[in-house]
């Protein structure tokens, strides 16, 4: 018989080629990658028989077109940030022949997915193998029958040639009695976006080891127990087990042999005592390394686990502690999305990506809102990165049985496959489940009774780990942490209003922990007055989210609809939230939302359409202001930031002073202007903005070079910006330019500027903008940036955007409601353009 396994398999017959901290896999070879081979096809088959029939010698039929891609791959890469249509939501097909030869003997031939959107039906040859309904858990589907079946048929030799035709369907269609619900602000994206893994394994094989490390709150004795699921379809009754513990520095510590009953469910192996354990900690991440293999007729099959030894607590009515120790958790969210691949991000982005916010000093981090790669929690265990995971019961309110059973197994699967990772640290039951919309009923009671009952199964499965939630008032007593909202100078009131109403909301509850505050900044847009907004917004009432909040029209004054979106502006909020935080004791933590900006179908009309431009990163790793500014209150290396980098041109009136702040961990810092010493400044974290690294300079009109030397110590950091300084006033914008900036490697980047009837810059001009091309290239854009989207607001009165001129001749324009389209041509490759900007303005 066919069998569709649960994951577990995984545990390290999966190790295998992920991450660096982990070592081989005894047999070579029993994992591979499916990277490469792959068609795909954006929608329906007739049949699976579509799939695979032969193809007519000599016939020109090529219904349907399939589409050559590599895994990971996602339906939505580009589509999730179009501004022209609604992403794609419904079946999608992907297919490859892959040889498959088990050296195991009557070893098991598994498909392992590491994640895959939304539901997903697997098929060799016509044969349907298995399913799974989740699209962040990872499953393991069994081929190894149907593969054998297939090799006996005509269609294997003379149609396939010795291959097995694997055909996979996903389906991210709207589905009200699925999690995430389609109201939650970010895309329920579709495809096989994450690894998809070919693996052999013996007969009787590890299903999952459950490695339990504890330590004493002095930390000089650690417990580690060790439970082992076997796999086991042929219903092998014995297995001798060999256990070895290594230290962090590959040095065996402990090590026993035991004949195990392979038929008997989950069987503990192995309860050893480790004295004085090296602990596992954010700024010493120490790793032992657990090897399980068990021995059988049929073959050796070791799994290798990375373990840690820590004790956590959330003080009640108090601050988090790490082995005893006060941490503050400095913190951030993630969601899995970048530019032009949506959720099939690789490896390689994820560990560029982690090593971005470490860089920052985080040391805790939601993931944001469902189970995430578990390349993205190997990295946390390796980096000392604390984490909530949770499940993604999200927004809409409660379905029925089959809606609460994919939670109660979307739980259970995060938790048994993430049981191990010491980073791990919360498990998170739902967020926003105050948000009504998918159901004609929404009964609180009816959510209560839910939240407890997975609040049982959590502990149930790992009592170990806290329990927590946000933003749902009417649960917040049945978990162990919660979070309201509390977004103090975006959503509701000024950002002056944190700590009142951050001690506020502690005093609710029994464990207090602040994830989700920040706001919207369109990336390249800055002003001289980012605070003129605040004395029309109404304080004292509250710096919760309300229904209508994040709309960009209606409802009270407010920051996320009235305020500028500048750069400018989240620095300062952000720099008030951390240097208040250095003085709440009592405080837990908090998490920044998010680190990077992401797609979302519900924010249509932002500055980048479909993005959520909270970030401090933009969608394609570049970093906006704002990341400067964690890094002057949370990293370790000296670092120097002049504020502005991305501001070509700032304005004011002759001899006007003007503030230009560095942001900098360091002592103390000394500015020059045009190479005249303005003077040095003390860093104290408490004079804000900038903590205290500010001067007031008068400026004249031109060009200004400002630069920055700071210490910290022995060691001297340095930062260097150039602007122009506009004192000419503007009019209300009349036309447009477009001209070439630079061209490098066959990309060229335009650039179109808003000005008057007299020609000046209009700097504060934030209009849509649409770019389009004719010609031999092709635009780069649906990347969700501020210079990778064809409609965009301006930033300062003007805007970015790239293309690939397949060094032929091209012709962009841009537009703009209510002023005269603008044409560029651009010639080859050469840096040469013809005749530069044409029609309206630009002639």
């Amino acid at each position: 018989m066919i069998l569709r396994i649960s994951y577990f398999i995984l545990s390290l017959c999966f190790a295998l080629l992920v991450l660096p901290v982990q070592a081989k896999a005894e047999q070579p070879g029993n994992k591979t990658r499916l990277n490469s081979g792959w068609e795909f096809l954006k929608s329906d088959l007739g049949g699976i028989w579509e799939a695979v029939r032969p193809a007519k010698p000599g016939s020109p039929e090529t219904v349907p077109i399939w589409e050559p891609v590599t895994l990971p791959h996602s339906f939505n890469a580009t589509d999730a940030v179009d501004p022209d249509v609604n992403y794609y939501q419904g079946p999608g097909w992907y297919r490859t022949n892959l040889e498959i030869d088990n050296k195991y003997k009557n070893g098991r031939t598994l498909l392992h997915f590491e994640g895959a959107g939304q539901k997903t039906d697997v098929y060799v040859y016509t044969t349907k193998v298995g399913s799974h309904v989740g699209g962040y858990d990872e499953f393991t589907v069994d081929i190894t029958e149907a593969v054998e079946a297939f090799k006996q048929t005509a269609a294997f030799k003379e149609q396939f040639n010795g291959k097995i035709p694997i055909s996979i369907r996903c389906d991210n269609s709207r589905d009200l009695e699925m999690i995430p619900s389609d109201l939650s602000d970010f895309n329920v994206y579709g495809g096989i976006y994450r690894y998809l893994n070919l693996v052999h394994v013996p007969a009787l094989s590890l299903d999952k080891v459950f490695a339990h490390a504890t330590v004493d709150k002095a930390g000089k004795q650690g417990q580690l127990s060790v439970k082992t699921r076997f796999y086991n379809p042929d219903k092998i009754e014995k297995a001798q087990v060999t256990l070895r513990l290594k230290d962090p520095k590959g040095k065996v510590v402990d090590q026993m042999k035991v004949e195990a009953n392979a038929t008997a469910g989950d069987v503990m192996l192995w309860q050893p005592t480790v004295k004085k354990p090296k602990l596992w900690s954010t700024s010493n991440p120490a790793l032992y390394t657990l090897e399980t293999s068990i021995t059988t007729p049929s073959g050796t099959h070791t799994t290798i686990e990375k373990i840690g030894f820590r004790h956590f607590e959330f003080a009640e009515k108090g601050p988090f502690y790490l082995n005893g120790e006060r941490l503050l958790l400095r913190g951030t969210h993630r969601h899995e999305d970048h530019a032009g691949v949506a959720s099939a991000m690789s490896e390689e982005q994820m560990r560029q990506e982690m090593q971005m916010m470490k860089d920052i000093g985080i040391n805790f981090i939601r993931l944001g809102h469902y189970q995430q790669s578990r390349i993205i929690l190997e990295l946390c265990d390796s980096l000392g990165i604390l984490v909530w995971e949770e499940i993604p019961w999200c927004r809409g309110g409660l379905g029925g049985e089959i809606y609460k059973e994919q939670a109660r197994d979307m739980l259970t699967n995060m938790i048994e496959q993430h049981y191990n990772h010491p980073s791990v640290i919360i498990w998170g039951l739902g967020n926003e489940n105050d948000w009504p919309g998918d159901f004609p009923e929404f009964d609180q009671q009816k959510i209560r009774e839910f939240m407890s009952e997975l609040n049982d199964l959590s502990h149930k499965l790992d009592p170990s780990r806290q329990t927590a939630i946000r933003r749902c008032d009417f649960c917040k007593d049945i978990v162990d942490v919660y979070s309201p909202s509390i977004w103090a100078g975006w959503y509701r009131g000024t950002y002056t209003e944190y700590k009142k109403e951050s001690e506020k909301e502690f005093n609710r509850v029994d464990r207090f922990l602040h994830v989700e505050w920040g706001g919207d900044s369109h990336a390249r847009r800055h002003s001289e007055d980012p605070n003129h907004i605040l004395s029309a917004i109404p304080t004292g009432k509250g710096t919760d989210e309300r229904a209508g909040d994040a709309s960009l029209v209606g409802g009270a004054t407010r920051v996320s609809k009235d305020g500028d979106w500048s750069e400018s502006y989240i620095v300062n909020l952000i720099d008030w939230h951390l240097k208040e935080q250095e003085t709440m004791p009592w405080l837990t933590g908090s998490a920044y939302w998010p680190f990077k900006d992401f797609s979302t179908p519900v924010r249509p009309e932002n500055p980048v359409p479909y993005v959520n431009q909270k970030g401090i990163i933009e969608r394609d790793f570049t970093k906006k202001e704002s990341y400067y500014v964690f890094q002057s209150y949370w990293a370790e290396k000296p670092m120097a930031r002049i504020y502005g980098h991305t501001w070509p041109v700032r304005w004011g009136e002759e001899g006007e002073e003007k503030m230009i702040k560095v942001y900098s961990n360091c002592d103390e810092a000394e500015l020059f202007v045009d190479g005249k010493s303005m003077g040095i400044k003390k860093r104290n974290s408490q004079d804000f903005p900038a903590a205290g690294l500010r001067w007031m300079v008068p400026m004249t009109s031109g060009k200004h070079t400002v630069k920055v030397i700071a210490r910290k110590g022995k060691t001297t950091v340095a930062d260097e910006l150039s602007f122009e300084y506009q004192t000419e006033k503007w009019g209300a914008p009349a036309q447009m330019v477009l001209e070439k900036l630079e061209e490098q490697n066959d990309t060229a980047t335009v650039q179109v500027k808003m000005l008057d009837s007299q020609g000046v810059l209009c700097l504060d001009a934030a209009q849509n903008v649409r770019f389009a091309l004719t010609g031999d290239g092709e635009l780069i854009e649906n990347q969700g940036t501020s210079t990778g989207s064809s409609k965009v607001q301006l930033y300062n009165g003007r805007a970015i955007i790239r293309l690939k001129t397949n060094q032929g001749e091209n012709v962009v324009s841009v537009r703009s409601e209510g002023i005269p389209t603008v044409l560029l041509n651009l010639k080859s490759n050469q840096g040469t353009s013809s005749g530069g900007a044409v029609g309206g303005a630009g002639q």
